[in-house]
C-alpha cells in the first residue's frame, strides 16, 4: 500500500548560507512522492536534514508535537535530487532524508525537558565519577562523635519531658509536643545511620544504639533496617522501591475511594508510617514484625524476632507507665509527641521523592539503574530544624551512598555538585522553620496519583476526581 510523503524544505536566497537564520529570506520547496512508509509531512523550518534522520533547531522555532527517532537500524535512507528550480537551475542539490519506519508520539507532559534538560535521560557521569569528587574524609565514620550526638538528643528529650511535667502548663504543652516530637524524629535519624553502618564501622555498637533508639519511639530496628536496604538498592523503581514508590494505574485504579482519600488526603499520608509497618503499602504485602514476612531472607529470622521483642518490650514499659503515671500523663508526654514523630517521617520522606517543580522520573526494565533511581530523590532544606535532624534533608548523596555519616553530607553533597550538574536540584532555601515545604506538599498530593502501566521512564499523573477534592 502506497503513501503519500512530502517534505517543504526552505532553501537560503543567499546560496552561500549554509544555515537558518531570521534575517535571510527562504524559498520554499515542496517535494511529493509516494512510498510504503507511513504519510507524515514534516515543517522543515523548524529542522535541519542530516545523513539519517532529523535534528532540531534552536529554541527560536516551535517545538514539534512528536519526535523521530534517529537510530541507523530503523531509517531507510531516501535519495532525491532537486535540479529544476529557476534559480539553483545549475546547482546540484543532493540532500540525503531518513524516512522512519514509525512515529513515536509523546506526551508533552511526560517528556518535558526542564529548560531544556531531561531530567530522565541518561546522565554524562557515573557512580565512580562521584565517588572520585567527594574528600575522602568524608567517608570516615567517627563513632565518639556519632555517640556525641545520641547523648545529645537524649538530654534533650529527657530535658524537654522535665520541663514539660514541671510546669504542666496550656501554654507550655503545645510548644513540647512540638520540640519533642522533632527530638523523636533526630532519634530516628541517628538509629538509622546504625541501620545504614554510617553511625561506626562497630556493628555490635550500630546494633545496640539502633535498637535502644528505634525502641525507644516504637520502630522495630532490624525489621525497619532490612526494608529500608530494599529501598536504597532499589530508588527510583515503580515496582521494586519500598517507601513512596507510585502506584501503577492498574493498582491505583483498583483501591476503593475510602483507601484513594487516607492516601491522598491529608493529613491520613502523614499518619501512615505505623500501618505501613504492620501491612506495607498497597500492592505489597508482610510485616516488619513477622520473621516469615516475604521482606525477609530465612537468615534474618532471629534479627527480626529481637527487633519484635523489642518494640514489646517498650509497648509493655508504656502500659505500665499508664498505670504508675495515669494514661492521660502518658498520651501527653508519649502519646502526642509520638505521633508528631511520625508526621515528621512521613513528611521528610514523602518530600525526598515528590513534589518538585520540575517533573522528575521514575523508571522500571532496563531503565533503571542504581544510579539514575537515586537522582531522582531530592534534597529540602529545613531551616533551623536541618542540625536538629542531623541534616537528613541532605538526600541525594546519601541516598547514593548511604555509609557517609550525617555530619559528612552537607560537604560531600558540595564536593559532588560539579559532577551532578543540572541532574541535582538545588533546594529552595527555608526561613528559621519550614513552613514553604507545606505548600509544596499539599500541590503533590493533589497532582502526583500514579504512573502508568507501561513504559520505563515514567511521570505522575493526576486523577482530576483527586484533584478537585
Amino acid at each position: 500500500m502506497k503513501y503519500a510523503l512530502t517534505f517543504h524544505i526552505l532553501i537560503p536566497n543567499h546560496h552561500h548560507q549554509r544555515t537558518l537564520h531570521p534575517h535571510i529570506k527562504y524559498t520554499s520547496i515542496t517535494f511529493n512522492f509516494h512510498t510504503n512508509f507511513l504519510c507524515i509531512s514534516i515543517p522543515m523550518a523548524t529542522w535541519v536534514l542530516s545523513q539519517c534522520g532529523v535534528t532540531p533547531l534552536p529554541r527560536l522555532y516551535p517545538k514539534p508535537r512528536f519526535t523521530i527517532p534517529t537510530s541507523n537500524s530503523i531509517c531507510k535512507p531516501i535519495t532525491f535530487r532537486c535540479s529544476s528550480v529557476s534559480r539553483f537551475r545549475d546547482r546540484n542539490w543532493g540532500l540525503k532524508v531518513s524516512a522512519p519506519e514509525k512515529i513515536q508520539f509523546v506526551d508533552e507532559d511526560d517528556s518535558e525537558v526542564n529548560n531544556g534538560f531531561n531530567p530522565g535521560a541518561p546522565p554524562p557521569f557515573t557512580l565512580a565519577d562521584i565517588r572520585a569528587a567527594i574528600p575522602k574524609h568524608c567517608w570516615v565514620k567517627d563513632p565518639w562523635r556519632s555517640m556525641a550526638y545520641v547523648v545529645r538528643d537524649v538530654v534533650v528529650v529527657f530535658g524537654l519531658a522535665a520541663v514539660a511535667a514541671y510546669f504542666n502548663n496550656i501554654v507550655v504543652w503545645p510548644l513540647y509536643w512540638f520540640a519533642q516530637s522533632t527530638m523523636f524524629w533526630a532519634l530516628f535519624v541517628l538509629g538509622h545511620d546504625c541501620g545504614h553502618g554510617s553511625f561506626s564501622n562497630d556493628v555490635k555498637l550500630n546494633s545496640v544504639v539502633g535498637h535502644l533508639l528505634h525502641s525507644s519511639i516504637l520502630v522495630p530496628y532490624h525489621g525497619w533496617r532490612i526494608s529500608h536496604r530494599t529501598h536504597h538498592q532499589n530508588h527510583g523503581h515503580v515496582e521494586n522501591d519500598e517507601s513512596w514508590h507510585p502506584l501503577p494505574e492498574k493498582i491505583y485504579r483498583s483501591l476503593d475511594n475510602a483507601t484513594r482519600t487516607l492516601r491522598f488526603t491529608l493529613p491520613f499520608p502523614m499518619l501512615a508510617y505505623p500501618f505501613y509497618l504492620w501491612s506495607r503499602s498497597p500492592g505489597k504485602k508482610g510485616s516488619h514484625f513477622n520473621p516469615d514476612s516475604d521482606l525477609f531472607l530465612p537468615n534474618e529470622r532471629n534479627d527480626i524476632i529481637t527487633s519484635t521483642v523489642c518494640w514489646t518490650a517498650m509497648a509493655a514499659l508504656l502500659v505500665g507507665l499508664c498505670f504508675t503515671m495515669g494514661p492521660l500523663q502518658v498520651l501527653k508526654l508519649y502519646g502526642i509527641p509520638y505521633w508528631g514523630f511520625v508526621i515528621w517521617l512521613d513528611l521528610v520522606t514523602y518530600l525526598h521523592h515528590h513534589g518538585h517543580e520540575d517533573k522528575v522520573p521514575w523508571y522500571r526494565g532496563k531503565e533503571w539503574s542504581y544510579l539514575r533511581g537515586g537522582l531522582t530523590t531530592i534534597d529540602r532544606d529545613y531551616g533551623w530544624i536541618n542540625n536538629i535532624h542531623h541534616d537528613i534533608g541532605t538526600h541525594v548523596i546519601h541516598h547514593l551512598f548511604p555509609q557517609i555519616p550525617h555530619y559528612n553530607l552537607i560537604e560531600a553533597t558540595e564536593a559532588a555538585k560539579p559532577v551532578f550538574g543540572k541532574y541535582y536540584r538545588e533546594p529552595k532555601k527555608s526561613g528559621p522553620l519550614p513552613f514553604h515545604l507545606l505548600g509544596v506538599l499539599v500541590n503533590s498530593l493533589k497532582k502526583d496519583h500514579y504512573v502508568s502501566d507501561e513504559g520505563e521512564i515514567l511521570y505522575y499523573q493526576t486523577d482530576p476526581k483527586m484533584a478537585a477534592k
